[in-house]
């Protein structure tokens, strides 16, 4: 199953700047022979632009795999990719590298910032190893809709996880990326945290028009988004516009019939 498309299936057509990343025939694949495991079955899917998409499914579906090869951070083994107008897959390295670093903004569950610096260098921090200025209007419109203002100074040690995880997300938003992938961006924090960043994630696309891919297991989380995504096996098997808590949980349970579901894929 693959998600109501808005251009042909061999690639990118009028309409294609609603859509912020597209796959066609997505395909990966560990190993080789007899011990080959197939993380992603020849997924189509469009990522709509100025949107927050969800994607969950139980451990081993292929979730994050997805994020990934839809990031350029893995290679595909079959199919292709795009950002915008833009084939990852026919990408060289260097050229991936940049695209990476200009278009794309990442949000992982470790926070993976600098304890040496402060919050307002760990912000900028991808732009100065580029040899970038920032766009001072944009990055202050960002700290302030994060509400940084009075953290700038501080070291990561000096903040609350939930503060951190608000600079990893102003790091992710200060290029004004086309696009911010988030893998379990709440993982490792207490509920109400968690709540703070999905809210700004949710701000992020409604006042500053970005486009949002998080991965996640939690329905909660979920209820954030537009679109929820649903992986079993390598493959698309559902969506759900507009999700409710109550609708994503009894769609996870299908999945196992009954029981909980990992947080792994």
């Amino acid at each position: 199953m693959s998600t109501p498309a808005t251009a042909r299936a061999d690639g990118p057509a009028p309409g294609e700047d609603l859509v912020a990343a597209r796959a066609r025939g997505l395909t990966k694949a560990y190993g080789a022979g007899e011990t080959t495991v197939l993380a992603l079955d020849s997924v189509d899917v469009d990522i709509a632009r100025g949107r927050f998409t969800a994607v969950m499914g139980p451990s081993g579906s292929g979730k994050s795999t997805l994020m990934h090869c839809l990031a350029g951070l893995d290679t595909v083994s079959a199919g292709q990719v795009w950002l915008g107008g833009t084939e990852l897959t026919g990408l060289r390295d260097r050229e991936l590298t940049r695209l990476r670093r200009d278009k794309i903004g990442f949000m992982f569950q470790s926070f993976n910032l600098l304890p040496t610096l402060s919050a307002a260098e760990n912000i900028t921090l991808p732009m100065d190893i580029a040899g970038r200025k920032p766009d001072g209007e944009w990055l202050e419109r960002v700290i302030d809709t994060l509400g940084l203002r009075d953290r700038l100074k501080h070291r990561p040690s000096q903040l609350s996880g939930g503060q951190q995880q608000r600079v990893a997300c102003a790091r992710a938003l200060a290029s004004r990326p086309e696009l911010i992938f988030a893998d379990e961006p709440t993982g490792n924090l207490d509920s109400r945290a968690g709540a703070e960043v999905l809210a700004f994630l949710r701000e992020a696309v409604d006042r500053l028009d970005q486009t949002v891919v998080m991965v996640t297991h939690d329905p909660v989380a979920a209820v954030y988004a537009d679109l929820v995504l649903f992986l079993g096996d390598g493959r698309i098997v559902d969506n759900m516009p507009a999700p409710t808590a109550e609708a994503v949980l009894e769609r996870m349970r299908l999945f196992s019939g009954g029981r909980p579901q990992g947080t792994e894929g």
